[in-house]
């Protein structure tokens, strides 16, 4: 097809008044005018003729260049391919009219090959309305992704072109929100201040006139930590893989954006120090804590008549998360063979509780069951048999070992609610109901329980998961373990180690020791090895 390089002007014919365009007099000279090219296209759907024109290039050089890379993908489809070159015409049709850059070489070959639209402008918004209808995954998971598209990815960088999306848009996006972090926090701090003083203020109409302020406010607000930002990013990183899958775009900067790290709060242990200090302050030493052994066991006895106490027991001992611990059934449960096979668990998904399978495939699992965990079981199956008999029509055959008292679901929220209750009760230092699961994993530790068993046991992926973030040190076995470790280094007796309490320094009856004896008072000579 026809195409040329040409130069041209906005000089006017003083007489006319119309410009000379390529036949002005002073294109002669060197800097005078412009370079523009023209480039026939293929015709469109209806046989019509079209044309590339581009102008305002300085040189006749930058002119050429671009007639070169228009005719380069004029010639991606065969000569007898009619549809790929009207197809190809369109999309420098269009890149004409709106005045873009032209369209790499190699991008546009890939998406011509694949079939791809040449001309469609998807943006972030819409792939990711795309790739979450196409998704055939759990419903919670959906959700969670849902809620990250709808409340961050879209409102943020939805308008951009998929393939224009870079690392900067996701940088700039994140530091957004750490900037609206801060605005939510004094916002927050505000409101809390001003709840505060209310509380102070006498008079009627001063009472009504700080509510009415209050009112006013915006209301308490959550931020966007460190660990839902990275869930962000895992959402766009998933999104935009499939994206590559599909050939729409060739990079993924969500795999290439940094975040700050995450900083996994470490479980602690309630000893009487910190039980004194919360009790002085009501101040949490660390948003995970764990119970000791003795404290686990005073919260067992208390509840000892609970109906759900034995759901309680095997958290504590077995580790259960709190899903599966609720969605257990009868049949899971094998006496004989003294195990507990985890195939199911409860989840709360907008407001309506579903079965799901179990959080991964390390989940599904089955747990060993020591015989008191065996002794407990039985009593509750003969509990709920009771039960069962007294509710009579009015018993609800949920499929469920553990129920409430007339057969219904034991729902997960409402389970971690009543437990806070029990622990208020008893009298004991507050953990959180999946803490309870953190100190199954001490104390099997304790019990000198190999990290791998502890792992299967909990029904985690990795062993780095279990001995990293879900388990703690008790004090008593970090004291054994510091003595032995200072028993492990012989030492001979002398005045700088007089007063250490380790018994690897006190002088043996067969170790010889310089200075008196002393018994005999005497002074006896120290031989040195040779």
């Amino acid at each position: 097809m026809r195409g040329s390089v040409f130069r041209r002007c906005a000089c006017r014919d003083p007489l006319t008044g119309k410009q000379y365009g390529q036949s002005c007099p002073k294109l002669n000279q060197r800097r005078h005018g412009t370079w523009g090219v023209r480039q026939e296209l293929p015709s469109n759907a209806e046989g019509e003729r079209r044309t590339f024109r581009r102008s305002g290039y300085s040189t006749a050089t930058e002119a050429q260049a671009d007639l070169d890379a228009v005719r380069a993908l004029l010639a991606i489809p065969d000569a007898d391919d009619v549809d790929g070159r009207q197809r190809m015409g369109d999309l420098l049709e269009r890149v004409a009219s709106d005045r873009e850059p032209l369209p790499d070489l190699e991008e546009t070959r890939r998406k011509f090959r694949s079939g791809q639209s040449l001309t469609a402008r998807i943006t972030v918004g819409e792939w990711l309305d795309t790739w979450l209808a196409g998704r055939k995954i759990r419903r919670n998971t959906i959700n969670r992704y849902g809620r990250d598209i709808r409340l961050h990815l879209k409102p943020r960088i939805g308008n951009i072109r998929l393939d224009r999306l870079r690392v900067s848009h996701l940088t700039e996006m994140f530091n957004a929100i750490v900037e609206r972090n801060i605005e939510i926090e004094e916002a927050n701090a505000l409101r809390r201040a001003a709840i505060d003083e209310l509380k102070s203020l006498k008079g009627r109409e001063r009472r009504r006139a700080a509510r009415a302020a209050i009112a006013e406010m915006p209301p308490f607000r959550r931020t966007v930590g460190p660990t839902t930002r990275r869930h962000i990013r895992a959402t766009l990183r998933a999104a935009l893989n499939d994206a590559i899958t599909q050939e729409l775009i060739t990079f993924n900067p969500a795999a290439h954006v940094e975040l700050d790290p995450v900083r996994r709060p470490r479980a602690m242990v309630w000893t009487d120090e910190r039980v004194a200090r919360w009790q002085a302050t009501n101040e949490r030493p660390s948003p995970v804590m764990v119970w000791t052994p003795e404290q686990t066991g005073a919260f067992l006895d208390f509840i000892a008549d609970d109906e759900l106490y034995a759901l309680f027991h095997l958290i504590a001992f077995r580790g259960l998360r709190r899903g599966e611990a609720c969605g257990l059934r009868p049949e899971d449960l094998d006496l004989k063979g003294k195990t507990l096979t985890v195939a199911t668990q409860l989840v709360e998904i907008s407001g309506e509780i579903e079965e799901n399978a179990p959080k991964s495939d390390a989940g599904n699992r089955i747990v060993a069951l020591d015989r008191d965990s065996l002794k407990v079981a039985k009593r509750h199956l003969k509990r709920q048999r009771k039960a069962q008999e007294e509710a009579g029509a009015a018993w609800v055959e949920s499929g469920r070992l553990f129920t409430r008292p007339t057969g219904e679901w034991v729902e997960p929220n409402w389970l971690s609610d009543y437990f806070d209750r029990l622990v208020r009760k008893a009298g004991l230092p507050p953990i959180r109901l999946h803490d309870l699961r953190h100190g199954a994993a001490t104390i099997a530790l304790a019990a000198g329980t190999e990290m791998k068993v502890v792992q299967d046991m909990l029904g985690h992926s990795s062993i780095s998961l279990t001995s990293d973030t879900y388990t703690s040190v008790l004090p008593e076995l970090a004291r054994e373990a510091a003595e032995a470790a200072v028993r492990l280094v012989p030492r001979q007796g002398s005045r700088r180690s007089a007063g250490l309490t380790s018994g690897s320094q006190r002088p043996s009856a067969s170790t010889p020791s310089s200075g008196k004896d002393r018994k005999s008072g005497k002074k006896h000579q120290v031989k040195r090895a040779s």
